[in-house]
């Protein structure tokens, strides 16, 4: 290679040897970054990878077109040094290959025939540089140093982000993420309480992650150096649940062959969450009203009262507990020694502008989780997030959760997801479940303006939602016109929604 003097050349004279040294990496760094080098001028790619395997880079060479594309679609490279003008495949055709392929992959131009025309399209396109013929050894290899360099900072910044990926999933069901007022209060009220050892009482449809608020809580207490213990009191029987959670005494029942602590021992010093309160017996509810106040566990089968425990007490229900109270299904003695501070988690059809941010956060984790490839992950189309706060979300974000993660599953990297790819109810299920059908009694055509009315609005509702709140789209599928749909929306009080036109 000749060398390079005055204009032309791509590193200016303070980019030598003092420059090179700044650039200098470890052999072992160097070994990792892999390059390939495309020219079809045998001497000029020999020479170039003998500077660059004697710097200690693993250098692969090419001396065809379509010999590099096999290579860059079979390998992943960090670099790629390619000739502009080569027959058959050009430089630019590799350029645009290599950057498919991997999209992090820094791509040189190399050429004899510079102009400010190519070099431009080449920069346009995705090249990381543009390196003029003939240059010499040292600026190759400075070249190949500060493009090294871009290539060490991806890896921090890419394994940055696989950290913070790696985080969320093990930690997805704590992580309290949403905008909207209704749910930043929840969450401020959980964040003022939970230095304190107060009881929490948290109410909520399910699904919309009384939980998460519970080890939020938790984890931001001073207890959270100890365990939080959940119990799910509707899914065990009484007896059971019982035993589970104030533990018993050997010989207390048949199979009690030894003593076994229980939930309340083995939450001392840290926090018993009590899940669907509501569906503990009334005399389970006494036996633990009892340590509520007194703190001390009586075990099943014991003659006396057991050592003290300091539990704080968090509780949850998908029930109104007023209610439950006035219907005499929650003890009110049990229940205002609880709700120390009541917590109301909104449903998620009521944190609409939460479901974007809540689809993307799962689709990261949920990607990462089942094919571990952060770089290629998919994302949502603008008419996907449009469909998703479309939908009725019954289940809430565990529902919206369990959505994602069938997509995250069965799309491919790099992919827009569209509304197509994502898992809805069956029409039929989500129409009988939206409104009651009409009573079929009564006068004929009274009973059948109140059907049609019904069809009518479940029809429209699920139509609008298909198109993603495209009316132009949402008119032609039902083959109508604009008009007639506007009209039928605004018959029903439907919201017109004009978005993508």
């Amino acid at each position: 290679m000749t060398a390079v003097t005055g204009a032309g050349s791509n590193v200016g004279p303070s980019e030598s040897p003092a420059s090179r040294d700044a650039l200098s990496f470890p052999a072992d760094v160097k070994a990792s970054i892999r390059i390939l080098i495309v020219d079809d001028e045998r001497t000029l790619r020999e020479s170039c990878a003998s500077v660059l395997r004697g710097e200690g880079y693993s250098v692969t060479l090419a001396g065809r077109g379509e010999e590099a594309l096999e290579m860059v679609q079979r390998r992943q490279f960090d670099l790629v040094l390619v000739d502009l003008f080569m027959s058959q495949v050009s430089g630019l055709d590799l350029l645009n290959a290599s950057l498919e392929a991997n999209r992090d992959c820094l791509v040189v131009v190399m050429t004899g025939n510079p102009s400010v025309t190519s070099s431009i399209e080449a920069l346009r396109m995705g090249a990381w540089d543009y390196l003029p013929k003939p240059f010499s050894a040292t600026h190759l290899q400075v070249l190949i140093g500060r493009a090294s360099h871009a290539v060490l900072k991806g890896r921090e910044a890419a394994d940055l982000r696989l950290q913070v990926l790696r985080q969320h999933s093990q930690s997805d069901t704590h992580t309290l993420i949403g905008i909207s007022p209704a749910f930043r209060k929840a969450v401020d009220l959980a964040r003022k309480v939970a230095p304190t050892d107060a009881s929490v009482f948290i109410s909520g449809e399910s699904g919309t992650g009384k939980e998460v608020i519970a080890q939020f809580i938790h984890q931001h207490s001073r207890r959270a150096k100890k365990a939080m213990v959940p119990i799910n009191c509707a899914a065990l029987p009484e007896p059971l649940l019982e035993s589970e959670m104030f533990g018993h005494r050997k010989g207390a029942f048949t199979g009690a062959d030894r003593d076994k602590p229980g939930l309340l021992e083995t939450a001392n010093g840290g926090t018993l969450f009590l899940d669907e309160l509501t569906e503990m017996s009334l005399p389970l509810q006494a036996k633990l009203l009892r340590v509520v106040q007194d703190g001390v566990v009586r075990r099943v089968g014991a003659e006396t009262a057991g050592d003290p425990v300091d539990v704080r007490f968090i509780s949850a229900t998908n029930r109104d507990p007023q209610e439950a109270v006035e219907r005499g299904v929650l003890r009110g003695d049990l229940f205002y020694r609880l709700r120390v501070v009541p917590i109301t988690l909104p449903p998620l059809r009521q944190r609409v502008e939460d479901i974007a941010i809540l689809a993307n956060h799962f689709l990261g984790v949920f990607w990462h989780r089942h094919r571990q490839m952060p770089d290629r992950a998919p994302r949502l189309s603008e008419s996907s997030i449009e469909y998703l706060r479309s939908l009725p979300w019954r289940g809430n974000v565990r529902e919206l959760q369990n959505a994602i993660e069938h997509v995250a599953v069965l799309v491919e990297p790099e992919q827009l997801i569209e509304p197509g790819d994502i898992p809805i109810f069956d029409d039929a299920e989500v129409a009988s479940e939206r409104a009651p059908v009409p009573m079929l009694d009564g006068p004929f055509h009274e009973v059948k303006d109140q059907v049609v009315s019904q069809f009518e609005r479940d029809y429209l509702t699920r139509l609008v939602a298909r198109a993603a709140g495209n009316m132009s789209k949402a008119a032609r599928q039902a083959n109508i016109d604009r008009t007639t749909l506007y009209r039928l929306m605004e018959k029903h009080g439907l919201q017109r929604d004009d978005h993508g036109e």
